[in-house]
């Protein structure tokens, strides 16, 4: 199963390269991987294979994949309808085709995630593969980004799915949690009972019916048939729309007997067959006859593998299994209709029969399947539909027969449109000549006609060969429960029963209609039943865009001290309401363990009231500044000097960052337009430091286990081979959430840049070399002797020359002294992150000293390139963990013995911390540069 997923994932990959080789015929390689992975489904079929890699077993997130009877059923469907619709790609697109590359690659990709949504059996895992497949087929759809249509589209089917996705990763959440596991196989097993079960089970049936388009979550599909007629053919009739029902398929032995299941799905699959059979009958378009035809036996089926019985689960899987073919088959044939004719509307073709014998042929076969003739697939699918739902137990009487009432009626619609359908597209219509778009028309070749030839072919031949077929089917069905004594097997002939009765009554209606559809299409629907919904669906995004509009515009007025106080208010009034409400635990404070912690907190005190008062910025901020360094000797008292570390180097580099931003500031605040009143603020700033205070106290005395703190040191030392808890926790236990924060760090450092430079990003600070010419006076004042290169290019009045010998004495020391901290933080204070930020404290040294310039000739390098090799080697350090058998982003641990140097451990997390530090260096890099050599550069062009 592994191997298939990384073959597509690979092929997907080379794709692009693929194409602009060989361009369309590029298709013929790609279609072999879904073959080979066919190959591997059939050689595996009737073995039932589990595969389990530890991913993050706390979070439940193993990858666990479960290969069984209805994993196989599904897998030739995806891998072998595939493969056909590649091949049929080849002759479909031209070679000029744009994104051609990119549309092959999103389809080989798309069978891969397909492939992995029904092999899952992690739920979390299916998730991630049902999201996707939602995503490519976004891409997919969307393929002709040019036009509005399907713009439109696209996005209606990402919203409509993802929605629906949303919803079901809340009921598997809640599933998972109430069965205490989160793997199908387990799941079906246990299948919990109780009201919070039923709501779970009701989420996961909204994303399963709206991947299906179930009503009413529908009209996504005919809106997608806006995509290329290969993407309808393969996932609008065979793949994606199949989640759906593969979802139900799988969890209906559990789940069939809950509370909301059946009335949830018969009813909605009942509606929708019926529904979208009718609206088949009125288009025009023949893509869209298909569309909602297949919208209408999505329906069907869901109702079949939904009632949780063993003969309609075979009918179910009879039908899915036929419908795959069908469906996909009239599609291709569409596309070939639409490429040879230019035209796909039934009002523009006629004689088309005549014109293209084979294609009627193939069109024929696929649709009489479809309508459920004999000797069909469709026809012994039916049939096992009618028998299972007429026998059925566990629905009322009353709903039984309601139930087979619909499902009769659906049917006679099915029938009527697939001879609509053919009518439409080959009939004479009575006119004596082919019409224009025939007439113009150019032969389809044989292998543009092959693909649809086969699954045409195949309609039949399995319907030949059902009783063959059934033994691939019942492996499934026989996982649900029996009804009675009933031994209901696929046949071509079952005798004059009630089923065969119903069959020659959906014939003979069905034909009916088709012949007095004209006297129905003068019956006017102004105002369907049920309303349009493509417009409730536009006036739903206008209701939710005005609602964020006034939303917006109430909370976000442009007022940052508006949007302070809500943001402060709501920190203070929800957590005490909470506090005061569902808390009854004590908070017992200790105010200080010695007299220095209340003569350092005192000081913090102090320096936070003033800053409040002081009117000059930097001195406010040196203030502020105060606070933050006594925290650090707070942390260093406690024991903690990683944290007392890196405190300082944090509140040294932000105290630079301020004076770099104030040089371009008044230096004092002007009280005259200061907004608002200053009590109400002093009010709200006790009340949020009382908050923070409480809460802590009461998280605190909360405590009821022993204190995870405890079990760190031998965690960090057994598990991440390393004595210093900290970085160990930072590079290894928790190095995912470091990767995240490092990211934002980068954003960060981007968007910086991107207010500064606001056009494009510049390169590395400018070189002495990239400095205008001297003039001759201020070259006479350069001395023989030069400490800094960059400092020769400063201003005299602004120069000093004992900062720039001090900077050229110590700076050596400080870069020593950061690469100290980076190799020794594992098992000392330190660590990449305060040796990148002792790495940038030198370099601000080296800037105040020399000007940009300097700064310049100590990093000669783009800071954007720092970053990216700093993110490549955290994220790079997840792949090697897992090539040296460790777990992504957990230590390695690999020892040598060295001539002279004598035994050295090294682990991966050194690569890790790397990164780290260069993301620091080239975060301080970008913010001197953006905010330090920038502002220079602009200073010096104002002042001449």
């Amino acid at each position: 199963m592994l191997a298939v997923l990384l073959a597509h994932a690979v092929a997907a990959v080379l794709a692009p390269l693929v194409v602009r080789k060989f361009g369309r015929n590029g298709f013929y390689p790609l279609s072999l991987v879904p073959l080979a992975s066919l190959g591997w489904v059939i050689a595996n079929w009737g073995t039932e294979q589990t595969v389990s890699i530890e991913w993050a077993p706390g979070l439940s997130m193993d990858l666990d994949f479960w290969f069984d009877p209805l994993a196989a059923i599904m897998s030739v469907l995806v891998l072998g309808i595939g493969t056909l619709i590649l091949v049929y790609c080849a002759r479909y697109f031209t070679d000029d085709e744009p994104r051609l590359g990119i549309f092959a690659a999103e389809m080989v990709a798309f069978a891969g995630a397909m492939f992995g949504l029904v092999a899952s059996d992690n739920m979390l895992l299916l998730y991630i593969f049902w999201e996707l497949t939602t995503v490519l087929s976004f891409l997919l759809v969307g393929h002709y980004a040019e036009r509005a249509s399907s713009r439109r589209a696209a996005t209606q089917a990402l919203l409509v799915t993802t929605a629906g996705g949303l919803a079901m990763l809340v009921g598997i959440i809640i599933l998972g949690q109430v069965s205490g596991t989160y793997n199908l196989s387990e799941l079906i097993e246990i299948a919990p009972r109780g009201w919070l079960a039923g709501v779970a089970v009701v989420l996961v049936l909204i994303g399963a019916l709206s991947k299906s388009a179930i009503v009413p979550l529908h009209f996504w599909l005919p809106g997608a048939m806006a995509a290329p007629t290969p993407v309808s053919g393969y996932l609008h009739a065979a793949a994606m729309v199949k989640a759906g029902i593969y979802l139900v398929a799988r969890l209906s032995p559990g789940f069939a007997d809950s509370a909301p299941w059946r009335f949830t799905i018969i009813t909605l699959g009942l509606l929708t067959m019926v529904l979208a059979g009718w609206r088949a009958m009125r288009a025009f378009d023949l893509k869209l006859v298909l569309a909602f035809g297949t919208v209408s036996q999505l329906g069907f089926m869901m109702v079949l593998v939904g009632l949780g019985t063993r003969d309609a689960a075979l009918a179910g899987m009879t039908m899915v299994v036929a419908h795959a073919m069908f469906k996909a088959a009239l599609f291709m044939v569409v596309g070939i209709i639409d490429h040879t004719t230019g035209t796909r509307d039934i009002r523009k073709l006629a004689h088309l029969g005549d014109r293209a014998p084979a294609l009627m042929v193939v069109a024929a076969l696929a649709a009489a399947s479809m309508a459920g003739l004999p000797p069909f697939l469709g026809f012994i699918g039916k049939e096992a539909a009618f028998d299972s739902l007429l026998s059925t137990t566990v629905l009322a009487d009353p709903a039984r027969i309601v139930t087979v009432g619909v499902v009769v009626f659906g049917s006679i619609l099915t029938l009527a449109y697939s001879v609509r359908f053919m009518w439409g597209a080959f009939g004479r219509k009575r006119l004596a000549r082919p019409s224009p778009a025939v007439q113009g028309m150019h032969a389809p070749g044989p292998l543009f006609l092959a693909a649809p030839a086969v699954l045409s072919v195949l309609s039949l031949a399995a319907g030949l060969v059902a009783p063959q077929l059934e033994k691939l089917l019942t492996p499934y069905s026989q996982t649900l429960p029996a009804e009675g004594v009933s031994d209901y097997h696929l046949a071509l002939w079952h005798g004059v029963n009630t089923a065969l009765l119903l069959t020659l009554l959906v014939f003979a209606v069905g034909t009916a209609l088709f012949v007095a559809q004209r006297w129905v299409n003068r019956l006017r629907f102004e105002h369907p039943p049920l309303g349009n919904a493509d417009r409730i669906y536009d006036a739903t995004l206008r209701g939710m865009d005005a609602l964020s509009m006034r939303l917006t515009g109430a909370t976000q007025r442009g007022s940052l001290p508006l949007t302070q106080a809500t943001i402060l208010g709501t920190l203070v009034v929800v957590p005490l309401v909470l506090l005061v409400v569902g808390t009854n635990t004590g908070a017992d404070v200790r105010l200080w363990d010695s007299p220095v912690q209340f003569v350092i907190g005192l000081m913090m005190v102090a320096a936070a009231l003033a800053a409040t008062v002081m009117r000059n910025r930097l001195a406010s901020v040196i203030l502020v500044g105060l606070s933050g360094y006594g925290c650090g000797v707070l942390f260093a008292l406690h024991g903690a000097p990683d944290l007392a570390l890196t405190q300082f180097l944090v509140e040294t580099l932000t105290l630079v960052i301020f004076v770099l931003v104030f040089r371009k500031l008044p230096a004092e605040v002007d009280e005259r337009r200061a907004i608002g009143f200053k009590i109400p603020r002093a009010l709200l700033a006790v009340a949020v430091g009382a908050t923070i205070t409480t809460i802590g106290a009461y998280a605190i005395n909360a405590r009821n286990s022993v204190p995870i703190y405890e079990r760190l040191p031998d965690a960090a030392y057994y598990l991440g081979n390393g004595k210093n808890v900290v970085n160990v926790l930072l590079v290894d236990i928790r190095a995912w959430d470091t990767l995240g924060e490092i990211s934002v760090l980068l954003v960060a450092a981007t968007g910086v840049a991107s207010l500064v430079f606001r056009n494009r990003r510049f390169g590395s600070a400018p070189r002495v070399s990239d400095a205008p010419a001297v003039t001759a006076d201020s070259s006479a004042s350069h001395s023989e002797t030069t400490w800094l290169l960059g400092g020769d290019l400063i201003d005299p009045k602004h120069r000093s020359l004992v900062l720039e010998v001090t900077t050229r004495l110590i700076f050596p020391t400080i870069m020593v002294l950061s690469v100290y901290f980076f190799f020794a933080g594992h098992n000392a204070p330190g660590g990449g992150f305060a040796g990148g930020l002792t790495a940038g404290l030198a370099l601000v040294l080296r800037y105040l000293a020399g000007g940009r310039y300097e700064l310049g000739e100590t990093v000669p390098i783009d800071a954007g390139k720092i970053l990216g090799l700093g993110l490549t080697l955290a994220a790079g350090t997840a792949l090697a963990s897992l090539f040296l058998g460790a777990p992504a982003l957990s230590s390695a641990v690999f020892e040598v013995t060295l001539p002279l140097v004598g035994h050295v451990k090294i682990v991966t997390a050194l690569f890790f911390d790397l990164g780290v530090y260069l993301i620091v260096v080239g975060l301080v890099l970008d913010v001197l540069r953006s905010l330090g050599a920038r502002l220079d550069a602009q200073i010096e062009v104002n002042q001449r």
